[in-house]
């Protein structure tokens, strides 16, 4: 049974690392040219280049890996059965279970690989990538975000400072604005919040409220209800520097989603996106799980046919999944069932399916 068992496992793994390296290379090589008409401008090096579709490979290799483990266990298993070699295991008294414990093993340890990229490797990644992007474009990156909080230059060079900004609302709270003069601090502008209006004139300014003024130079202090600051950049300009949620681990995103509760705003989206953080990552296991099992159920042929079913069967899920999520979007579901339904429903399927299996 060992012998076996390293056979297939051999099998599987040259096909998954083939399938898993070659389609996100190519998915990687596709961003690049679709966003190289906007790099050309720039000049761009061979180096950069390359080095923009690497820091995509691992978002593109998280997308794929549930698809690459059901082909790959549909692959391995339907030949297996098609060329008569589940019958010898039976016939000499082999036990199926005990013939796929390595690949449930393993399908575990995908998943926890696959949580790991998520995590650690897909925002660091994504970071750097949209980094190289401004890099390529000749931007200058003027915003930096954490956690909500933003700091950035205005547009007549005073470092600003917001404590929490809602994209939706067009809101920030807890501004700060440093006002200076040759090299020194010239003025403090401190107010409760900030928010984006529209004027007949132009298309719109932030307006200050609850403003306090301290006038260094001076040494006075003054407070005005509301201030209109035209020297900050619009709303768009906010969005396009605002980390998205997948430049995220899960600690960040929900530190940002406590700190817009406690500002008495609840983004649901965000709260399907943390929940999603997580509970798209099982269905690697389970995908292990439902190779197997549909492979011993039906003699559903090999090859090409095995391939094609296993990436029907993930486009119906995928499909099935980002459905659910676009209800939580909406708000039409709690954002917990939004990203668990179609994964446990699948896992409750497959596991199903799988304790069926005739030993």
């Amino acid at each position: 049974m060992l012998i076996i068992q390293k056979h297939y496992l051999k099998e599987f793994f040259k096909l998954f690392a083939l399938i898993c390296a070659g389609i996100a290379s190519i998915f990687s090589i596709l961003d690049l040219i679709d966003k190289i008409d906007d790099f050309m401008p720039g000049r761009p090096s061979l180096e950069g280049l390359f080095m923009y579709a690497f820091f995509n490979f691992p978002k593109y290799l998280l997308y794929l890996l549930p698809a690459a483990i059901l082909v790959c266990s549909l692959f391995i298993f339907s030949q297996a059965s098609r060329n008569r070699e589940i019958v010898v295991i039976r016939a000499t008294g082999g036990r199926l279970r005990s013939l796929f414990q390595p690949f449930i093993f393993y399908g575990m340890v995908l998943t926890i690989v696959a949580f790991l990229i998520g995590e650690v490797v897909v925002p660091d990644f994504s970071t750097r990538s949209s980094e190289l992007k401004n890099s390529l474009k000749k931007k200058d990156k003027k915003l930096t975000f954490q956690e909500g909080t933003l700091w950035l230059r205005a547009t007549d060079g005073s470092p600003v400072r917001i404590e929490l900004y809602i994209p939706e609302k067009k809101l920030a709270t807890g501004v700060s604005i440093f006002v200076t003069e040759k090299d020194s601090l010239k003025e403090r502008i401190e107010a409760e919040e900030a928010e984006w209006q529209a004027v007949q004139s132009s298309n719109g300014i932030w307006r200050l409220k609850n403003v306090t003024i301290y006038d260094i130079k001076a040494g006075e202090v003054s407070n005005e209800a509301m201030v209109d600051y035209p020297y900050l950049e619009s709303p768009d300009f906010f969005s396009e520097g605002i980390k998205k949620p997948e430049e995220m681990g899960i600690g960040e995103l929900y530190r940002y989603t406590e700190r817009l509760r406690r500002a008495g705003f609840r983004n649901t989206k965000l709260l399907v996106d943390m929940n999603k953080k997580v509970s798209y990552h099982f269905i690697n296991f389970f995908m292990m799980l439902f190779g197997i099992s549909l492979s011993m159920r039906s003699r559903i042929g090999g090859g090409l046919f095995a391939a094609g079913l296993g990436l029907l069967i993930s486009a119906l899920y995928w499909f099935a999944y980002t459905m659910m999520l676009s209800l939580g979007y909406a708000g039409v579901v709690p954002p917990v069932v939004a990203a668990w339904l179609a994964p446990l429903v699948f896992g409750v399927v497959t596991v199903y399916l799988f304790m069926k299996i005739q030993e």
